[in-house]
């Protein structure tokens, strides 16, 4: 298979904490820093998420506009993707920073069960933010929590909420939300394909110790992959990582197991059908 492989670092997330890892990067100069370590190592796509000074979640277009300078001045080419999530603001809040036209956003299309809480994706406020993307030439990643979330990405490309051919990403072992498992995996990647066409791109997530598990199934089936700090602070179950940018080379690995090509910026941006840095 010589498919290039594209590989999205999410750098922070929004519940990650230095007590947890040393390594999670909390404010935009760490962010930066750690992006660009992971960008030499080989990722192409930043997810970002960022946070105040005391570590909490926000949607301050402000820092994003921060994050993304840094990120386009010391990583040329990469692929910027800022998160519109509910656990970074409320409302319209969650797509404050989406004028800055970032290359991406993350946009999930239906509501799901969470660990604590129901993450809460109204209609409307899914129209609103899918428009804020066309508006400001912002390709949408799905967030697929659901196999109904891929079947409504269908339905709003159809009638031109969403424009082009959408990214889709599986996210798998959110507790209370999909589990790990190969046979739905599987399934994923059939509906997407018989929805979207044999060559509409796709990613896949693994959350916690499922990271790898997720990277692996997705480089083997042809698909593109996500690590990060955000999901998984874990080199293994009694080592912490020390960076980002170490568990994008586990990554990286796994693509030469499987004789995939690690994605250039140019690749990345020719299979997602994005505009030139």
């Amino acid at each position: 298979m010589s498919k290039p492989c594209i590989i999205c670092v999410a750098i922070t997330g929004s519940v990650p904490q230095k007590s947890d890892n040393p390594a999670v990067p909390i404010s935009v100069s760490e962010q930066v820093d750690s992006t660009h370590a992971a960008f030499e190592a080989g990722a192409t796509i930043c997810h970002a998420h960022v946070r105040t000074d005391d570590g909490a979640p926000s949607s301050d277009p402000d820092r994003y506009a921060e994050l993304k300078e840094g990120v386009e001045r010391h990583c040329p080419g990469m692929i910027f993707q800022v998160s519109t999530g509910g656990r970074s603001g409320a409302g319209k809040a969650r797509g404050g920073m989406l004028p800055l036209r970032p290359d991406m956003a993350s946009l999930c299309v239906g509501s799901n069960n969470f660990p604590t809480r129901v993450y809460d994706n109204p209609p409307d406020l899914v129209d609103w933010l899918a428009s804020e993307m066309i508006e400001n030439d912002i390709k949408p990643e799905i967030e697929a929590f659901d196999l109904s979330h891929i079947f409504q990405a269908r339905i709003m490309a159809d009638d031109g909420r969403l424009k082009g051919t959408p990214y889709v990403q599986f996210v798998m072992g959110v507790k209370n939300a999909m589990p790990v498992d190969r046979e739905v995996f599987d399934f994923y990647i059939h509906t997407t394909k018989r929805l979207f066409g044999d060559d509409a791109p796709w990613c896949a997530a693994g959350v916690g110790r499922h990271q790898i598990t997720l990277n692996d199934w997705a480089i083997a089936s042809g698909g593109h992959a996500r690590t990060g700090l955000e999901d998984n602070i874990r080199l293994d179950k009694t080592t912490l990582a020390p960076s980002n940018a170490a568990l994008v080379r586990l990554t990286v690995e796994l693509c030469a197991k499987y004789d995939r090509p690690v994605a250039t910026t140019k690749q990345a941006r020719e299979i997602l059908d994005l505009r030139p840095a």
